[in-house]
């Protein structure tokens, strides 16, 4: 059986870690990228399910990242966690489900499945032409060099 697979960004290993031993006991198979290059380069070469993205991460720009991330694959659902009860507006027309922390990790399933009906074809889609990857992107991390 093939599950379905989550892409989770984070800095903080231990965060990642956690969240994937969550969510692998729900049955979900689950990448993990430290930085928005990463994730990136990760969401090219494989199809998910949904992408969720920490708001505050040291070094990244989590808006950028759902700006990018929605400029080429507008159909995968895009899931924010925060800690702060408040997020810009502008963030949130960007991503799908916004999560506080507080609430995980006990919601954070039926919301990816929630998220999931909701996509019209998140699985499998390709990467829209155009603004690609291939070398330093702004804000979202380091390029490996």
């Amino acid at each position: 059986m093939d599950f379905p697979a989550v892409l989770c960004i984070d800095d903080r290993p231990e965060v990642l870690d956690l969240r994937k031993a969550t969510l692998e006991s729900h049955g979900y198979r689950v990448k993990i990228a430290s930085s928005g290059y990463t994730a990136m380069k990760m969401l090219e070469g494989g199809s998910v399910v949904a992408v969720l993205v920490e708001y505050k991460q040291e070094g990244m720009d989590a808006e950028a990242l759902a700006f990018l991330i929605k400029q080429r694959f507008p159909n995968l659902p895009i899931i924010l966690l925060s800690a702060y009860s408040e997020m810009p507006e502008r963030i949130l027309w960007l991503v799908d489900e916004y999560v506080m922390k507080s609430e995980l990790p006990e919601q954070l399933v039926p919301i990816i499945e929630r998220a999931q009906r909701r996509a019209p074809h998140s699985e499998n889609e390709r990467p829209r032409s155009g603004a690609a990857c291939n070398g330093f992107i702004p804000q979202l991390g380091t390029h490996p060099r």
